[in-house]
């Protein structure tokens, strides 16, 4: 053979060379070793659980493995070229020396990383591992399912039929998936298992539905009646109200009683709905339908309920006026009380000092022949509020020999 080139594989005249081949590439492929597997438990991580963000540390780490790596091939084809011309530099040593301590300084960093992260690198790993036969099972459970509502007898209820429209959505999303892409399949077969186990439960419902629909159709009925009973105290009450006190005291209920006519009215219509469909054996039709009820029946309660408990209330302040202011006092004597045991009427002792005049102010606002008492009740609940707030605020301050400065 005509003579051999002289090149990184040959054993030259010089040994030293061999052994500085040697030792730089061991020292090379232990870090790479090392960078890979971190590399792959990474790009696992980022993919099964982007939100831990373990590229932003990682980054770092890999810079210096790639700035390790550069400064490997670049001291190699130093020594290939040396080797080849029979230069001998003096400093060739400390040159190998230096590389090879990078090198397993990167190794270290990798190490160090992995190993403090290394539970949810490993996680990471396993769960993109299992991605396939996740995927596998879920579309077999979907399938079954799927077809257990094709033959089931309950197909038509709104309920199976969309649970069914829904996995057979999630089912085509989940296919069109790239088997590389194990991030998007992973969550794909998590909504697809969700989707399913959604329908599965209308299949185990759906016997139920009629028994459901008859008894929330009687308890509509009831309280319709009840409702409507109610009802029919909402005018004599609001004729009281205009009747014993200050039109400003109701105006804000001056169209209860109409509303609350179209809500009964409303809720008699969607109960009527409710028994048609029970009678077409559409159960979750009827159960819809007396939900919507119950919603309207509720809303005409308020409407009912704030007529009739206004005109209680402003009774009761009527005959006795000064019971509400008093209890009023008693709140602002408490808040006092507070400031003074906790150092700080400083502070809000003269706050405090002026409710005593609001409240004095509202008590004289009670003449004519037909007094605002629905003002004043106002008055005393929002001074009521505003002592309130101040407890709160001192109780949550520290006493002034406390404070830090």
């Amino acid at each position: 053979m005509a003579g051999r080139r002289r090149g990184w594989f040959r054993s030259g005249e010089d040994p030293w060379f061999e052994q500085a081949r040697s030792a730089l590439t061991a020292a090379f492929l232990d870090m790479d070793r090392r960078q890979s597997a971190a590399e792959a438990a990474v790009v696992a991580a980022e993919e099964m659980f982007p939100e831990r963000e373990p590229g932003r540390r990682w980054a770092s780490v890999r810079e210096d493995c790639y700035a390790a790596a550069g400064a490997y091939l670049q001291l190699t084809g130093e020594l290939e070229q040396e080797e080849q011309t029979g230069a001998r530099r003096a400093d060739r040593q400390q040159r190998v020396d230096a590389v090879v301590r990078q090198l397993g300084s990167a190794a270290q960093q990798v190490d160090r990383f992995y190993h403090g992260d290394r539970v949810a690198l490993e996680e990471a790993l396993a769960v993109q591992r299992a991605v396939p036969e996740l995927v596998e099972r879920v579309t077999a459970e979907a399938v079954r399912v799927r077809r257990q509502a094709v033959e089931s007898e309950y197909a038509g209820y709104p309920s199976v039929r969309d649970g069914a429209a829904a996995v057979d959505e999630a089912m085509v999303t989940l296919a069109a998936v790239p088997a590389d892409q194990r991030g998007r399949a992973r969550t794909a077969a998590n909504r697809l298992a969700s989707v399913t186990a959604d329908l599965s439960e209308s299949l185990a419902q759906a016997p139920s539905r009629a028994g459901a629909a008859r008894n929330a159709i009687a308890s509509v009925t009831t309280r319709l009646a009840a409702v409507r009973t109610r009802a029919e105290g909402i005018g004599p009450a609001h004729s009281a109200l205009l009747r014993e006190f200050n039109a400003a005291s109701s105006a804000d209920l001056a169209d209860n009683e109409s509303t609350s006519e179209r809500h009964i009215a409303a809720a008699a219509h969607a109960l009527a709905g409710a028994r048609a469909a029970a009678a077409e054996n559409t159960p979750e039709q009827a159960l819809e339908l007396t939900t919507t009820a119950r919603g309207h029946l509720a809303d005409a309660e308020q409407l009912v309920d704030a007529v009739t408990k206004r005109l209680a209330e402003l009774r009761a302040v009527r005959d006795d006026p000064r019971q509400r202011a008093e209890a009023v006092r008693f709140r602002l004597r408490d808040a006092q009380m507070l400031a003074v045991s906790r150092g700080l009427v400083s502070e809000w002792g003269s706050v405090l000092d002026a409710q005593v005049e609001r409240l004095d102010r509202v008590a004289a606002s009670l003449t004519g022949r037909h007094p605002d008492y629905w003002a004043y009740v106002n008055e005393l609940d929002t001074i009521t509020e505003f002592i309130a707030g101040i407890v709160e605020r001192m109780r949550k301050q520290s006493p002034p020999g406390q404070r830090r400065g």
